[in-house]
C-alpha cells in the first residue's frame, strides 16, 4: 500500500498576532512547516498533499521549487477554515484510494520520523492514532476507552465533562488510516459541537460502529507532539529543540561553555575536540574538523573549518573554506568564496570576499583582500586594501608567494604583485609590481615653514 501524507497548514495563527501565515514562522531558522516537510520525506511518501488557506499564495511561492523524491508537492486550497475533518475532506479527491493516508500537522515541527513510520506501519488495515498521557490535558482533546481499554472516541476539552476532563490520555491529532474508509467517514462527519467545527477525530466513533479496531500507539518524547500557537510556545519550542541539539553534539564530543547559549539553524556537522564559546550562530551547512575552537559570539555561516582552527571571538565567517591550523579574529569577517590554506592568519577587523590565499600567510588587521589570489608566505600590512571594484566592473589583485605589502597600501585591480615582491607602506599600486623588487608609490614629502595653526572661529 503506498503511503501518501496530507499536512494541515490552512490557519492564520490569530495568537501569533502576525500578518505571516503560522507556519511560516521560523524555528531553528526554518519555517515551522519545512521541518515537517523534511520530516515526511524521510517516509518517501508516494505524494504530499498540503491543505492551506490563509497565506496560501505565500507558502506556495516559498515552497515552490520544493519537492521530494523529485516530485512536488500539491497544494490545496481550504476556501473556509471550518475544522480538521473539512481540511482533510478537501485532499481526498487527490489521493489514490489504495493508499494509506497519514495526517499531520503543519504547527507541529519536532515529530520524529521513527514515531511517524510506527503509525503508518498499524495502519495498513486499520486506523491508528498517535497518542500520549500528559501531566496538564487542559485545552487537549481526551482519549475515550471502553470497559475493554479499546479506544472508543475523542472528547475536545470544550465539549468534555467534567468526568472526561479529568482525562489525561490526549488526542495529538496525527493518525494514518486507509483512503478509502476515511473518504466513507468524513462525509458523515457533523459540527455538532460548541466550534460548530467538523473535526477529523470524528471518525473515531464512526469507525467503531462499523466494529474498527482502533490502534494507539505513544510518541518516545512528549515534546514531539508539541504545536505552536503563539510566540510563547515559539520561544519555548526553540530552546527545547536547540537543547536536545546541544545534547547530541556534547555527546559527540563537543564542548559547549553553556548548552543554553547555542543556536543551531541548519545543518552542524562536527568532529571531536571541539570547543565552543557562549552566543555561537551556526546557519546553513557547517562542518568543523576535529580540535577547532570557536570564540564567543561569532556567526558562522555555509563554511567548512578545518583541523586545528582558531575562530576568535565576535568573527562572522559566511561560504568560507579553511584548511587546518587558521587562526582567524577577533573581528574578522570572511565574505562567501574565502579559500583559506593551511596555517594562515586573518587578523582583526579584516575582511575578505572571493579569496583565496596561500598557506602561511598572513593578513593580521584592518585590511580588506576580495578578488584576490594570494599565495603562500605572504604578509599583509595593516590598512592594506585590493580596490576591486571600479563601479562597473570587479577586477582581480595576484599577490605571489612571499610578497610582503606595507601598510596602508592600495592596490588598484587588475594588478599583480609577483614572487617576493616588495610594496612600500602608504603606496597605491597600479602597475605589475616585478619579482624580488621594491614599489614605492607615494607622493615626496613636502615641509612648510612658519605654518600656522588654524585657530578655530569664534
Amino acid at each position: 500500500m503506498n503511503l501518501e501524507v496530507v499536512i494541515l497548514a490552512a490557519g492564520k495563527g490569530t495568537r501569533m498576532q502576525s500578518e505571516l501565515p503560522k507556519v511560516m514562522h521560523r524555528l531553528a531558522g526554518r519555517p515551522l512547516l519545512e521541518h515537517v516537510l523534511d520530516t515526511t520525506a524521510s517516509l518517501q511518501p508516494k505524494a504530499v498533499h498540503i491543505v492551506v488557506g490563509y497565506g496560501a499564495n505565500a507558502l506556495r511561492d516559498h515552497f515552490a521549487d520544493y519537492q521530494i523524491d523529485g516530485r512536488p508537492v500539491n497544494w490545496v486550497v481550504q476556501e473556509q477554515q471550518l475544522g480538521t475533518g473539512h481540511a482533510v475532506l478537501q485532499a481526498l479527491p487527490a489521493v489514490d484510494d489504495e493508499s494509506c493516508v497519514l495526517v499531520l500537522y503543519g504547527d507541529g515541527p519536532l515529530i520524529r520520523s521513527e514515531t511517524l513510520k510506527r503509525i503508518v506501519l498499524l495502519a495498513r488495515e486499520e486506523v491508528s492514532l498517535l497518542t500520549a498521557e500528559v501531566p496538564d490535558p487542559s485545552g487537549l482533546g481526551r482519549i475515550l476507552r471502553n470497559q475493554q481499554g479499546d479506544l472508543c472516541g475523542v472528547v475536545e476539552d470544550r465539549d468534555a465533562s467534567a468526568e472526561q476532563g479529568n482525562i489525561c490520555e490526549i488526542n495529538t491529532g496525527v493518525l494514518a488510516a486507509p483512503a478509502m474508509k476515511l473518504k466513507a467517514w468524513l462525509p458523515q462527519v457533523r459540527a455538532a459541537n460548541n466550534q460548530k467545527e467538523y473535526y477529523l477525530p470524528d471518525i473515531i466513533a464512526l469507525a467503531t460502529s462499523e466494529g474498527d479496531r482502533i490502534i494507539t500507539a505513544h510518541p518516545e518524547f512528549l515534546w514531539e507532539i508539541e504545536g505552536i500557537n503563539d510566540r510563547i510556545q515559539l520561544s519555548q519550542m526553540e530552546r527545547a529543540y536547540q537543547a536536545r541539539l546541544a545534547r547530541e553534539l556534547m555527546g559527540g564530543g563537543v564542548s559547549l561553555a553553556d548548552p543554553n547559549r547555542l543556536d543551531i539553524r541548519g545543518d552542524l556537522n562536527c568532529g571531536r575536540d571541539i570547543f565552543i564559546d557562549v552566543n555561537v550562530v551556526f546557519e546553513g551547512v557547517v562542518n568543523v574538523a576535529d580540535g577547532v575552537s570557536i570564540g564567543a559570539n561569532c556567526i558562522i555561516k555555509d563554511s567548512d573549518i578545518g583541523v586545528g582552527c582558531e575562530i576568535k571571538s565576535h568573527s562572522s565567517l559566511e561560504g568560507a573554506r579553511l584548511s587546518a591550523n587558521c587562526t582567524v579574529g577577533p573581528y574578522a569577517r570572511l565574505r562567501p568564496g574565502t579559500v583559506l590554506a593551511g596555517g594562515v592568519k586573518i587578523g582583526n577587523f579584516v575582511e575578505t570576499k572571493k579569496a583565496s590565499i596561500g598557506e602561511g600567510s598572513k593578513v593580521s588587521h584592518l585590511a580588506y583582500m576580495g578578488d584576490s589570489e594570494i599565495g603562500a608566505g605572504v604578509n599583509v600590512g595593516a590598512g592594506t586594501i585590493t580596490c576591486n571594484y571600479d563601479g562597473a566592473n570587479k577586477y582581480p589583485t595576484i599577490i605571489g608567494d612571499g610578497a610582503f605589502i606595507g601598510s596602508n597600501s592600495t592596490l588598484v585591480a587588475p594588478v599583480e604583485i609577483e614572487k617576493n615582491g616588495f610594496v612600500g607602506a602608504g603606496s597605491t599600486i597600479t602597475k605589475t609590481v616585478p619579482t624580488g623588487e621594491l614599489a614605492v608609490a607615494r607622493s615626496p614629502q613636502r615641509h612648510i615653514s612658519n605654518w600656522q595653526k588654524p585657530i578655530k572661529k569664534q
